[in-house]
């Protein structure tokens, strides 16, 4: 594991232990402009949901999942949070995942999956590490207690 991999590890830790970071980065289009902007946010959720697709834990969770829809709200969502010029249409986290009963190993595996693409994309770690900082407080709407 490398060291950027561990220092990404413990700070998602530290944010889902708290429940949520008590200070969101200030959302501006800087972190979209990292991100890649449109073109980055597509190439890094195309990459995600190749990692899911080998994933045998987490892909059973997408079976009756329309993929194309999931992908367009996805990157609609990522876009809103790192600042870009789009709005999420979706449902709230806490509706999208109520019933698929999502186990923290399940989020966790997922969060390296996402770690891995954005490592692969070389966005840098401190982007990487904003982004993570704002997914992080939807981990209570997403996993099963």
């Amino acid at each position: 594991m490398t060291i950027k991999r561990t220092t990404l590890l413990v700070m998602l830790a530290l944010c889902l232990s708290l429940g949520a970071c008590s200070q969101q980065p200030q959302k501006t289009d800087q972190l979209y402009q990292a991100l890649g902007a449109q073109a980055g946010l597509e190439q890094l959720v195309d990459g995600l949901l190749l990692e899911i697709e080998q994933d045998q834990q987490i892909v059973h969770h997408f079976q009756d999942t329309d993929i194309p829809r999931f992908r367009r709200l996805l990157i609609e969502q990522l876009c809103e949070l790192s600042g870009g010029p789009c709005t999420y249409t979706g449902a709230t986290m806490q509706e999208s995942h109520t019933g698929f009963q999502i186990s923290q190993a399940d989020f966790d595996n997922l969060v390296t999956h996402l770690m891995t693409v954005m490592q692969r994309q070389n966005i840098d770690i401190k982007a990487q590490n904003q982004l993570l900082a704002l997914l992080a407080p939807m981990y209570k709407d997403v996993v099963y207690r």
